[in-house]
């Protein structure tokens, strides 16, 4: 009942704004077998109780799914059945073609990421949308995000990333400008660039590197809107080579593009090879003193 009064408030408050005639606004997820329903259900829930809600919820199932997880994805579709398209793929893709297919089906301009374990603040796409009506020339929006481990109760670091417009350009040359989980980007936009390439935890730092380097205009918030949850094993998919020959490949490709200089590839590539053969406690520790705030 609660919940529901709440979402009844929330959609009055869009009409008040106009937001909700004048931007309206798809979310965009992909789920897979692996992961919990619990915090799936979670993660919609912040979502939905939105001061502005989606007019769309985008679900894409990236291969087959547990019972839990199809059990909380006909739930929220029974319940509103005009606002969540779920898109099936038959077997398990990268992020970043389970994406580029969801955004195909999205059937508004404006889109805001989400993950499956994260947490969005209730005035999260708010914020977004109005930094949209009050700069009709931005193609990306994001925001600041935060660390929580096990409940948001337990809050952990900042990642701080850059605001105005040049300072995201020249972070894009060696590091994601954005928290993937924050923005709130233009379709027409990202499918003019080709959507998310297939490359594995990378998907992100190269489509807004490739976004960027083609002229998009883009602005983050300096204030926390979505928090993350961390994963006990984070730091191992990074130590991945996996991970490390991926992200390698896309700054070789800026580099060679002309968006980056040498120098930069040079500095990008020791200190990544650095941090490869570094031991699991000395990546946390620089990955959670030195990178959050």
């Amino acid at each position: 009942m609660v919940v529901s009064r709440q979402r009844k408030l929330a959609s009055e408050k869009s009409k008040e704004y106009g937001c909700y005639k004048m931007e309206k606004y798809s979310v965009l997820m992909s789920v897979y077998e692996k992961e919990s329903p619990e915090f799936f259900r979670i993660s919609i829930e912040s979502m939905l109780s939105q001061t502005i809600m989606p007019e769309e919820f985008v679900i894409v199932e990236d291969g087959p799914l547990t019972d839990g997880l199809r059990a909380v994805i006909d739930d929220y579709r029974n319940q509103y059945p005009e606002m969540f398209t779920i898109v099936p793929s038959k077997k398990n893709n990268s992020l970043g073609a389970a994406l580029t297919l969801g955004l195909r089906h999205t059937r508004n301009e404006l889109v805001a990421r989400m993950d499956t374990d994260d947490l969005s603040l209730p005035d999260r796409c708010e914020a977004e949308l109005h930094l949209f009506m009050e700069h009709p020339e931005l193609d990306i929006v994001g925001a600041y995000d935060r660390d929580f481990s096990d409940s948001p109760k337990n809050l952990l670091g900042i990642r701080v990333v850059p605001l105005a417009q040049e300072a995201i350009y020249k972070r894009g040359k060696t590091r994601s400008p954005f928290n993937h989980v924050t923005v709130m980007f233009r379709k027409s936009t990202v499918m003019k660039f080709g959507g998310y390439a297939d490359i594995p935890r990378c998907e992100d730092a190269d489509l807004f590197g490739r976004m960027m380097y083609g002229g998009c205009r883009a602005k983050n918030l300096d204030q926390v809107l979505v928090y993350v949850r961390v994963s006990p094993d984070r730091m191992k998919r990074r130590k991945s080579w996996e991970h490390v020959k991926n992200i390698i490949s896309v700054r070789k490709k800026f580099w060679k593009i002309g968006y980056a200089s040498l120098f930069d590839f040079s500095i990008f590539l020791i200190a990544q090879l650095g941090v490869f053969i570094s031991p699991i406690w000395l990546q946390s520790i620089i990955y959670s003193k030195l990178l959050r705030k």
